[in-house]
């Protein structure tokens, strides 16, 4: 393509020859452009015709000069979204009544996307093509929400209430906190605070700022295209980003294009790319991280189509350039920063103020407030019947797909072919099943593409199949286990590497962490589930293939460390979300964790939490136990038949060796008992909702495994016991009749059998626990040192 860099002479000429060039140069309000834009707009408007894809100048400046038309109304239907109850479109100015009695918004930071995202319309436009798009700041929302309206953008359910016209968008902007709910005391409305499954085109809720930074690279497949829109609040906090150039291929990912809003802001304060100094600093780390920073004008939306559209061909030049040979990786991948104010565009532009509500007071009783309202308002009104020609040439997308159906809001891959599941039955690690299936997996299907997320040892995890077939990836490789397009993303930040994974909805994915630091991940895999459970509650279910987040070098065979490395927190906080999204799993040996994994990898829009021991664990289970546990999520592993046997259940690898030998006791000394091992406790509870009520175990198969009976109940659980009591008290009954053993927050440098007696959580403790609820005395169980162990009085290693 020729490049055409005019002058101011240039410009002014062409000025003349085009006069849509010129309408589009007087700009709209507070939408003026600069020299360096106008220049960008004349040299993209001849690329785009020279490339066949506008038919002539005129075309282009048209576009461009809608699209300050507009952005002007989005950036009038965001404030009233913020302040008002109603909106005129004939311009006149809004009484007292028309505002809202508690006005609520994150303006500013709306305000500033309304650019952003327009400019993100427009080059689809512009181009013919229809980028997915992510936004890490979500509670932006409403430029989102005002902009999908004015360009036909919508849901079903929001088009039929929000329509382009003064109806529509007064049901809009009164709609927006109004908090109303219906009778199952949901939110009413298809609108919410933040990015939700009711916004067209959304992917990401965006509710916790740095998870976008960390996911975008890993989001388009190849052929695919992504504008991510990222905080320069989260820059400064959320290091993992820098990364992104590292993990980029072109081999395996689509074109990822990140756009940094630099409005200065946080909540309160300035963040420190506002000072002098700041952004000059940011360019040069992110020189220095591989990036090739791009700065613009992000008060202007041509601006952001022009970044955008030079930032994608800089990409694909640098792509050539790899295939060229000229370049190696980590190719310079483009990061725009757009330097804006905040809240550019309203009152309050610049200050602390325009982050939530930038007016003095409320318009709704201030009069001054009011005043000041609809003056700024009247600044960005567009005409009715400009604003009608604006969006119906936005809304006339010929072929493409709306921004509502881009490729990444529409992830549904092919069920992925199963590999033969190889059972066995000598002792070994359970860590090893998952090592051979998911390396199969990958062979059988290599149309996905797979993610591992890594943040500690593979060979530790015994997962050294899966390092060897897959790789580290890196860009310059030391080892046969690293390579340029390796499939393990490796880095000791938790966040960044399931981050990965959450990212590849096209793909297979693992991840596997030590359990103590799993907890790292919590906040990203909870936006994932909640997102999902909400698309699936809109009736626009999750496609995305389910996959295994696998705790494991876990809480009670991590003696050997201090007790940071000791904590159950991940899968009793995963247990507390809904089951139908994350089930939280505890596979005891080999193949009970090779029987859950086809169901694990054939779900969609659900993930599950498996907590598996990475040591040799004895084989428990034949092949059709470990599969009839995996369909019913517990089975009676054993019974000794008599009168008022008392209950063991079991919750984990180390807790059932520890049962089967308080039964083997029990045995001894003619007590009768029925050991049941409980897989899935998620599906025991009682369901919140008719979602989570299709995956209970129904009531007949409860009863065969805990018969109502056997009221004398002991459970030995991985978690702490004040959480599986919690969840579990369906089947725990009277609380006087039952016992739970777990964590109890003790650990320290020890061995297996030292962590399970500091935390009371032995088969000596099981047994004490028993004696108490069969009235017995706790010498006819355990000898005397054993009784004075357990009583804290004798030595421990006699339990041994």
């Amino acid at each position: 393509m020729t490049q055409l860099f005019p002058s101011a002479n240039e410009l002014a000429d062409h000025a003349r020859l085009e006069p849509t060039f010129a309408a589009w140069q007087r700009g709209h309000g507070p939408l003026q452009h600069s020299p360096q834009t106008c220049a960008a707009v004349y040299r993209m408007a001849h690329q785009l015709v020279q490339a066949g894809l506008q038919a002539d100048l005129a075309s282009v400046y048209r576009h461009f000069h809608a699209l300050d038309q507009l952005t002007a109304a989005g950036l009038w239907l965001v404030v009233h979204m913020t302040y008002a109850q109603r909106v005129r479109l004939d311009g006149l100015a809004l009484v007292a009544e028309d505002f809202k009695v508690t006005p609520e918004g994150h303006t500013g930071g709306a305000l500033n996307m309304v650019p952003a995202y327009a400019g993100y319309l427009a080059l689809n436009n512009l181009t013919g093509e229809t980028r997915g798009w992510l936004m890490g700041q979500g509670h932006c929302v409403a430029a989102i929400e005002a902009l999908n309206l004015l360009t036909a953008n919508q849901h079903p359910e929001q088009a039929a209430r929000y329509r382009c016209n003064e109806t529509g968008m007064s049901h809009l902007v009164a709609d927006f906190y109004s908090y109303e709910q219906n009778a199952a005391g949901q939110v009413s409305m298809p609108l919410g605070s933040h990015v939700n499954p009711h916004t067209a085109g959304g992917i990401a809720e965006g509710g916790y700022l740095g998870f976008a930074e960390l996911q975008y690279a890993h989001l388009p497949l190849p052929g695919e295209k992504l504008v991510a829109f990222l905080s320069d609040g989260a820059a400064e906090e959320q290091r993992g980003s820098d990364w992104m150039p590292r993990w980029w291929r072109a081999e395996d990912c689509g074109v990822a294009v990140p756009i940094m809003i630099a409005n200065g802001r946080r909540i309160e304060q300035r963040t420190e790319l506002a000072t002098p100094a700041g952004l000059d600093n940011f360019r040069e780390h992110l020189r220095h991280c591989g990036f090739d920073p791009v700065s613009f004008d992000g008060r202007d939306p041509a601006a952001f189509v022009c970044a955008l559209w030079e930032m994608e061909q800089r990409l694909s030049h640098r792509v050539q350039e790899l295939q060229d040979g000229v370049l190696r990786y980590p190719l310079p991948i483009p990061y725009g920063i757009a330097e804006t104010l905040k809240g550019f565009g309203f009152y309050g532009a610049g200050s602390n103020a325009a982050h939530n509500l930038p007016l003095p007071a409320n318009p709704h009783t201030d009069a001054a407030a009011r005043a000041l309202f609809n003056h700024h308002a009247a600044q960005l009104w567009v005409a009715p019947d400009e604003l009608r020609s604006a969006c119906e040439l936005f809304a006339a997308r010929g072929v493409r797909a709306l921004e509502r159906d881009n490729p990444l809001a529409q992830r549904h891959p092919a069920l992925p072919q199963l590999p033969a599941l190889h059972y066995q039955n000598n002792a070994c690690s359970p860590m090893l099943a998952l090592d051979r299936f998911f390396v199969d997996l990958v062979q059988a299907n290599p149309q996905l593409r797979p993610r591992v997320g890594n943040p500690d040892e593979l060979a530790s995890n015994r997962l050294g199949g899966v390092l060897k077939a897959l790789k580290h990836r890196v860009t310059a490789p030391e080892s046969e286990l690293e390579a340029i397009d390796g499939a393990i993303i490796t880095v000791l930040n938790e966040e960044a590497v399931v981050s990965a994974c959450l990212a590849n909805q096209g793909g297979l994915n693992l991840v596997a962490s030590y359990e103590a630091f799993c907890v790292k991940m919590l906040g990203a895999v909870r936006q994932r589930i909640i997102f999902a459970r909400q698309q699936k509650e809109a009736g626009r279910p999750a496609g995305w293939l389910g996959w295994p987040l696998v705790a494991t070098s876990h809480t009670w065979e991590n003696g050997k460390n201090q007790q940071s490395h000791q904590d159950t927190t991940f899968c009793e906080a995963l247990l507390g979300e809904m089951n139908d999204m994350v089930r939280v799993l505890f596979p005891a040996d080999h193949n009970s964790v090779l029987a859950l994994l086809p169901a694990v990898y054939q779900a969609r829009g659900e993930l599950a939490c498996m907590v598996i021991a990475k040591r040799e664990r004895p084989a428990v289970f034949s092949r059709e136990q470990a599969e009839q546990l995996a369909r019913h999520g517990a089975i009676v592993l054993a019974e000794q038949p008599g009168v008022e046997p008392v209950l063991l259940i079991a919750t984990g690898s180390y807790q059932l060796t520890e049962m089967q030998r308080a039964a083997a006791r029990l045995s001894q000394v003619r007590c009768a008992w029925r050991l049941v091992y409980l897989q899935e406790p998620g599906r025991f509870r009682a369901p919140r909702d008719e979602w989570e009520a299709a995956g209970i175990t129904d009531a007949e198969q409860v009863e065969q495994i805990f018969p109502a009976a056997m009221s004398r109940r002991v459970l030995l659980t991985h978690m702490r016991p004040e959480v599986a009591r919690g969840h579990l008290w369906p089947l725990l009954g009277d609380a006087q009749q039952t016992q739970v053993l777990g964590y109890r927050n003790r650990g320290g440098t020890l061995d297996e059998p030292g962590m399970l007696f500091a935390n009371q959580a032995s088969w000596a403790h099981v047994l004490q626990a028993a004696a108490g609820l069969l009235e017995k005395p706790l010498s006819e169980l355990l000898n005397t040192d054993e009784q004075a162990a357990v009583e804290g009085r004798g030595d421990p290693r006699c339990l041994r």
